[in-house]
């Protein structure tokens, strides 16, 4: 077996292992509610840093002012409680407009 099918095989194992654990342990183990609001808090600050990373560059450098202005106009028309269909093509229809203005 090469090692790459040995990593892969050890992820796999893992994440199974990591899904069976939740069920097993529901009821016998109790977190206390500081650390489920912690918790809570880490998944937030994850989110907004991939958002973050996504909108703002590529390939490590930044990726120019029509992608963030996109990503404002699909927040923006989520928090508002738009249909998803909206605000994907709304973001989409900024952005392309943006880059076609030459501000891309």
């Amino acid at each position: 077996m090469s090692g790459t099918a040995a990593v892969i095989l050890a992820l796999a194992v893992g994440t199974y292992a990591f899904r069976l654990v939740g069920p097993a342990l529901h009821g016998r183990v109790e977190v206390p509610p500081r650390a489920q609001e912690l918790l809570s808090a880490a998944a937030v600050v994850l989110l907004v840093a991939l958002l973050a990373t996504g909108a703002l560059t590529e390939a490590g450098a930044f990726a120019g002012w029509a992608r963030p202005a996109g990503v404002l106009v699909a927040g923006a028309l989520a928090w508002r409680g738009a249909p998803f269909a909206l605000v994907v093509l709304a973001a989409a229809a900024t952005t392309a407009g943006l880059r076609a203005a030459g501000l891309g």
